[in-house]
């Protein structure tokens, strides 16, 4: 099975607001980036679309490192969230309706088609391709809100 590393990012300027999101990956020191943008959306769905827009490029079953700065998703695969929030028809455990479930459902997709690590990184640290993420994904915003 092929190995892939994808580092993601997602960003908002006021939250809800304009946002963006981007993903590096790298397969055999070959590297792609990408990113985009929503006029009106959160940051935790900025940070969802980014594994999901990369994930969706892949061709084949993989072998896939996914690194977030987003404590949100991590915790959502490492702590097993999205196995109690399925558990409970999709409900937190304060009982309130799980927000951008069409999103975690995507991941979950592509969760049983690849094999995913989740590894949680420091966000605006030291990590090079992490920033470049975090570069992407702001430039995604500022580009397109100068177009109206």
């Amino acid at each position: 099975m092929k190995h892939v590393d994808i580092y993601t990012d997602g960003a908002c300027s006021g939250n809800p607001g304009p946002g963006g999101w981007a993903a590096v990956l790298i397969y055999n020191n070959i590297k792609k980036e990408i990113s985009g943008y929503e006029k009106d959306t959160t940051n935790n769905r900025m940070e969802l679309l980014a594994p999901i827009k990369a994930l969706s490029i892949l061709n084949q079953p993989c072998d896939v490192n996914i690194y977030t700065d987003s404590a949100y998703v991590f915790n959502a695969f490492d702590k097993a969230w999205l196995q109690k929030w399925q558990k409970n028809g999709w409900k937190t455990s304060s009982k309130q309706p799980v927000q951008n479930k069409e999103l975690w459902e995507q991941l979950i997709t592509f969760a049983n088609i690849h094999n995913i690590k989740w590894i949680k990184v420091k966000g605006h640290s030291d990590n090079e391709i992490n920033n470049r993420c975090d570069e992407l994904a702001r430039n995604a915003i500022s580009e397109n809100k100068k177009d109206g």
